[in-house]
């Protein structure tokens, strides 16, 4: 869907830019020839109503030079600057809940081309703790949002509902980093149906983040992304790739189940909330389930 509005986007872009060189180079001189002809033939100079007149555009090139401005500078804000995205799931609560409209920022990690999503130029590469939205690698064509967990080189392991990060050794680095659980606060019960969930506050790299778990669901090991030559749940992330997961930790389908996230998939990085709405109402509501019931005000803010 996001790369069909792209196309798009792109095509309406070119068309009425089209439109716009032709009159201004081919089109207009037709209609002051016009006007020369006219005037010859009429063997006096019009008056300045008549030329307007006789000048002026058809209204479908009307139409496209006043709708060009508009939607390149929708295409380059889009493709370059900040692109707008609707939570779609509930992987990433509690930081991001299913209804919340956030802006994600497209240079973060790289100026990208808007089609293939091929980096121009290189500005800067996703953080330890960093919410992304990336290219889903087993479907492009879809995005996924998640939280930047392992970077490069890291060994990461996911194991009795517990995180620990081996950050990746640098050349010349003594002594190399020790493999760490991650440091995880309980903060109390989350209550939401079917099943009671609890909420901890996560410190993953400079980030402190909150966490949702169930504590009655089992770890679905067998069905973890095998990476050879390690055991099921730990994996080493490939270099040029970022291990991904959901706030969400048992309602997240991420790294630990489909691998890494290349670092040609990336979009942006999640940065605001702009506008959060509600969509829950009783079954027996006359009102389509796609009208918000509310407006979550206390959501609009920067993203953690």
């Amino acid at each position: 869907m996001a790369n069909t509005f792209t196309l798009l986007l792109i095509g309406a872009t070119a068309l009425t830019g089209l439109v716009w060189l032709l009159d201004s180079l081919l089109l207009v001189r037709f209609r002051r020839q016009r006007v020369l002809k006219g005037e010859s033939s009429a063997g006096k100079a019009f008056d300045a109503e008549t030329i307007n007149k006789l000048m002026a555009e058809p209204g479908w090139v009307e139409q496209c030079k006043g709708i060009f401005p508009v939607i390149a500078a929708v295409l380059v804000l889009r493709s370059f600057l900040f692109e707008p995205f609707q939570i779609p799931s509930e992987s990433m609560m509690p930081t991001l809940l299913k209804g919340d409209f956030i802006l994600v920022q497209k240079f973060s990690y790289g100026i990208k081309e808007p089609l293939n999503n091929h980096t121009l130029i290189p500005t800067g590469h996703p953080q330890r703790g960093d919410v992304v939205v990336f290219k889903y690698p087993e479907q492009p064509t879809i995005d996924y949002i998640k939280r930047i967990v392992g970077l490069p080189g890291d060994r990461i392991i996911y194991r009795n509902k517990e995180l620990y990060i081996q950050p990746a050794c640098t050349e010349g680095q003594t002594p190399c980093p020790q493999l760490q659980k991650v440091s995880q606060t309980f903060l109390g019960d989350y209550q939401t149906d079917p099943y009671p969930m609890e909420r901890f506050a996560e410190q993953l790299g400079p980030v402190n983040h909150k966490i949702l778990k169930i504590p009655v669901a089992l770890d679905q090991v067998q069905n973890y992304y095998h990476q050879s030559g390690n055991l099921q749940d730990e994996w080493v992330v490939p270099e040029g790739h970022y291990f991904a997961m959901g706030d969400n930790r048992d309602n997240s389908k991420d790294s630990r189940y489909w691998g890494f996230v290349p670092e040609r998939n990336l979009v942006g990085k999640a940065v605001f909330i702009w506008i959060s709405f509600e969509f829950e109402r009783p079954e027996d509501s006359a009102m389509p389930g796609w009208i918000p019931s509310a407006v979550r005000f206390n959501r609009i803010g920067g993203i953690q």
